[in-house]
C-alpha cells in the first residue's frame, strides 16, 4: 500500500499576520487537555477486565455522546467499577498521538484524522467501532458580500486546518464548480484560509475573510455575528447523513479488554438514546458540560440552532467515510488508501442486537 500523506499535518498556508493575536478572544474549546479527571463509581460496583479506561474527545457539539455520557453518568453506568479517565483534545492529530501512546484508549474522533491515524500504521493501531454524530456542518458567509453561491468565486473562505475534513469538503464543492484551487497554498478561484475555529468569529469580524465552511458551533457562531447560511453540507449528501465524528479503539485495547469496549458502546448506544428523547435535556446538558470542559456556556443565540442541524446516531454511515477519503485523493491531499479493516463493527452490533435495534453496515471497509 502506498504511504498516504497526513491529511492534518502538512504545511499550512499562512493567514493573516494579525489572527494568531485572536487565539483567546472567542474562547469555543480549551486546549488540549490530559486531565485525568476520572468520574465516580457507585459503591460496591463490580470492576470489568480493566481498572479504568481512557477516552478522549473535543469540546464541540459534535462531540456530544461523550459530553453527556459523561455528564449524566451514562457511560459510567454501564461500566460498573472500571473509572472513566476523561482526556479533552482540539485537534484530531493530537487526540491521534495520545492513541498512538496509550495515554487513551477510546476516542471520540472526526473522519479525516481517523483515515490519517489508521493509513499512516499500516492499519495496525486504530479501529472504527461506532458512529456518534452526522451533519452539523455549514458554510456561512458574509451576505454583504456573497449573495449567491456563484458569488463565492474570488473570495476568502476559511476552514479549520489544511486537510481537516471540513478543507477536504470544501475543496471537493470548489472543484464540483469547475474552479481550480491549489489544495496546498489554498489560492486560486476561492482563497482558502486555514483558520482555527476559535479564531474564524473575529476573523469574520474584522474582514479578513468573507466565510466559512466550519462545523458547529462554529457556523452558528458566524449567525450570530450577521453571517449567512449560503449552504448545509448536509445537502450535499444522500439522505442528508454523512460522518462528522466516530469512535475508534486501540487495537490492542480491543483485544485484551473486549468487555469494556462492549460497556463503552452500550453506553453510546443509550446516550444516543436518551439524547434523541430528551433533546432539550441533551442540549443544556451538552452546554453545561462544555461550560466544565471550557470555562465558557454557549449562548441560546448560538446553540439552539447549532443543536438542530446535528444528528445523533450510532450507524458509522461507513460509505461516507470512503467517499471523504476518496474526495482527499482527488484534492491531492491523501494518496489513494487501503481502507480495508478499518472498521470492527462486530462489538457495536451484538450492543444493538442485544437492545433490538437495527444492526449497522461497514460497506465492506471491515475486518471480515
Amino acid at each position: 500500500m502506498s504511504a498516504a500523506r497526513p491529511l492534518t499535518t502538512l504545511r499550512p498556508f499562512a493567514v493573516l499576520a494579525a489572527l494568531p493575536l485572536l487565539l483567546t478572544a472567542c474562547g469555543y474549546g480549551a486546549e488540549s487537555t490530559d486531565d485525568g479527571r476520572q468520574t465516580e463509581v457507585a459503591a460496591g460496583a463490580e470492576k470489568l477486565s480493566s481498572d479504568e479506561v481512557k477516552i478522549g474527545y473535543f469540546p464541540n457539539l459534535t462531540h456530544a455522546t461523550a459530553l453527556v455520557g459523561v455528564q449524566e453518568g451514562l457511560l459510567q453506568k454501564e461500566l460498573g467499577g472500571t473509572k472513566i479517565k476523561v482526556s479533552t483534545f482540539n485537534a484530531g492529530p493530537s487526540e491521534i498521538e495520545a492513541l498512538n501512546a496509550g495515554s487513551i484508549d477510546i476516542g471520540w474522533i472526526g473522519p479525516s484524522p481517523a483515515i490519517n491515524g489508521y493509513t499512516k500504521s499500516n492499519g495496525k493501531n486504530l479501529r472504527i467501532i461506532s458512529g456518534s454524530a452526522s451533519g452539523g456542518v455549514k458554510l456561512v458567509v458574509n451576505p454583504e458580500k456573497i449573495k449567491s453561491l456563484k458569488d463565492v468565486k474570488g473570495k476568502r473562505i476559511a476552514t479549520p486546518q489544511l486537510g481537516n475534513t471540513q478543507d477536504v469538503a470544501l475543496l471537493n464543492w470548489i472543484a464540483e464548480q469547475g474552479w481550480k484551487v491549489d489544495a496546498q497554498s489554498g489560492r486560486g478561484d476561492v482563497s482558502v484560509v486555514r483558520t482555527d475555529n476559535k479564531i474564524t468569529p473575529d476573523a469574520y469580524n474584522a474582514g479578513s475573510i468573507d466565510g466559512a465552511w466550519v462545523p458547529e458551533p462554529t457556523a452558528s457562531k458566524l449567525v450570530a455575528e450577521g453571517g449567512k447560511v449560503l449552504l448545509d453540507e448536509a445537502d450535499l449528501w444522500p439522505d442528508k447523513k454523512f460522518v462528522i465524528t466516530n469512535i475508534i479503539v486501540r487495537q490492542a485495547f480491543l483485544k485484551e479488554h473486549p468487555d469494556v469496549v462492549e460497556a463503552v458502546l452500550r453506553g453510546s448506544v443509550k446516550t444516543n438514546e436518551w439524547i434523541n428523547a430528551n433533546p432539550d435535556k441533551a442540549k443544556a446538558s451538552a452546554n453545561a458540560a462544555l461550560k466544565e470542559e471550557s470555562g465558557k456556556a454557549l449562548p441560546a443565540e448560538v446553540i439552539d440552532p447549532a443543536w438542530k442541524s446535528i444528528t445523533f446516531l450510532d450507524d458509522p454511515l461507513a460509505s461516507t467515510l470512503d467517499t471523504e477519503a476518496e474526495h482527499a485523493v482527488q484534492s491531492g491531499l491523501l494518496e489513494k488508501p487501503d481502507l480495508k479493516g478499518i472498521y470492527d463493527l462486530a462489538p457495536l452490533n451484538k450492543v444493538l442486537k442485544d437492545e433490538g435495534k437495527d444492526e449497522v453496515d461497514d460497506a465492506g471497509l471491515g475486518t471480515e
